[in-house]
C-alpha cells in the first residue's frame, strides 16, 4: 500500500514538474552591443597602453618630467573609456558616444606626445616615402593583440617604437570614427533608451491586447458551440419523447387487441 502511495505521489510530482507555466516573451530595452574585448580598436588600444608604459620606462624615465605620467594616463584613459562606453552603450547610445569621444581625445593627446618626442629629439617621423613605413603599416594593420607586439618592446629603438605608437594612434582613431558613425546611424534610426522603453511597453500592451482579443474570440466560439449543443440536445429530447409516446401508444393498442381477442375466444 505504501509503495502504491509513493508511486502515486511520484507520478503526481512528475505531472506538476511537467506542467510549466507559459513564459511570456518581452522586448528587451537593452541595446545589443559587441563585447568590448572583441573590438579591434580596443585590442589595439590595450596593446598601445602597455607599449607606452614600456616606452616611457625605457626612453623617458630618466628625464623625470610630467610627460611620462601624461602619456601613460592618456593611453590608459583611451582604453578604459572604450570599456566604460561599451558597457554604458547597453542602455545609452548617447553616453557611449560621449565616452568613446573621450577615448578618442585621449588617443589624440597620446599621438601628439609621440609626435613631439620624435620632433624634439630630431628623430624621423616615418612617411610613405620611407622604406620602413610600409612594413610597419602592414604589421600594425594585421596585428592587434599584445602578444604580437610584446616580443619587440625591448628590441625596438626609440625612433622605431615611437613611430609604431604614432601609427597605432592614427589607426585606432580611424577605426573609432567608423564605429561612431555606425552608432550615430543606430541612434538616429532606433533612438535611445526612452524610445526603446516606449517601444517595449507599447509592444507588451499590444501583445496583451492581442491575447485578450483571442480569448474573447475563443469565449464567443465556445458560447456558439454550447448553444449548438443545447439546441441539438433539445432536438434529441423531443425525438425521444415522440418515440416514447408512439411506443406507448403502440403498446396500449396491442394490449387492447389482445384483450379483445381473449374476450372473443372466451365467448366462443
Amino acid at each position: 500500500m505504501e509503495d502504491i502511495e509513493n508511486k502515486d505521489n511520484k507520478d503526481n510530482k512528475g505531472n506538476f514538474e511537467k506542467a510549466e507555466s507559459p513564459q511570456e516573451e518581452y522586448m528587451s530595452i537593452f541595446r545589443r552591443v559587441p563585447k568590448w574585448q572583441d573590438l579591434w580598436f580596443y585590442q589595439k588600444s590595450e596593446t598601445l597602453y602597455h607599449m607606452t608604459y614600456v616606452f616611457c620606462k625605457r626612453f623617458l624615465q630618466k628625464y623625470s618630467d610630467r610627460t611620462v605620467d601624461q602619456m601613460v594616463q592618456a593611453a590608459r584613459s583611451g582604453k578604459q573609456n572604450i570599456v566604460e562606453g561599451s558597457e554604458d552603450g547597453k542602455t545609452s547610445t548617447e553616453m557611449e558616444l560621449k565616452l568613446l569621444n573621450v577615448a578618442r581625445a585621449s588617443i589624440g593627446e597620446l599621438r601628439q606626445d609621440y609626435d613631439d618626442f620624435l620632433k624634439s629629439r630630431k628623430l624621423e617621423v616615418w612617411t610613405p616615402a620611407d622604406e620602413r613605413f610600409q612594413p610597419m603599416q602592414n604589421f600594425t594593420k594585421c596585428h592587434n593583440q599584445l602578444a604580437d607586439y610584446e616580443p619587440y618592446f625591448q628590441l625596438w629603438a626609440a625612433e622605431e617604437m615611437a613611430n609604431v605608437g604614432l601609427t597605432m594612434c592614427y589607426q585606432i582613431d580611424a577605426m573609432m570614427n567608423k564605429y561612431m558613425e555606425a552608432l550615430e546611424k543606430t541612434f538616429i534610426t532606433e533612438g535611445g533608451i526612452k524610445e526603446r522603453m516606449h517601444k517595449a511597453r507599447t509592444g507588451y500592451r499590444n501583445q496583451q491586447d492581442q491575447k485578450l482579443k483571442e480569448l474573447e474570440q475563443t469565449v464567443e466560439s465556445l458560447n456558439l458551440q454550447m448553444e449548438e449543443a443545447r439546441s441539438e440536445a433539445t432536438q434529441w429530447k423531443e425525438r425521444y419523447n415522440d418515440l416514447k409516446e408512439r411506443a406507448l401508444k403502440a403498446y396500449y393498442e396491442q394490449q387492447a387487441q389482445i384483450n379483445d381477442l381473449k374476450k372473443r375466444l372466451g365467448e366462443a
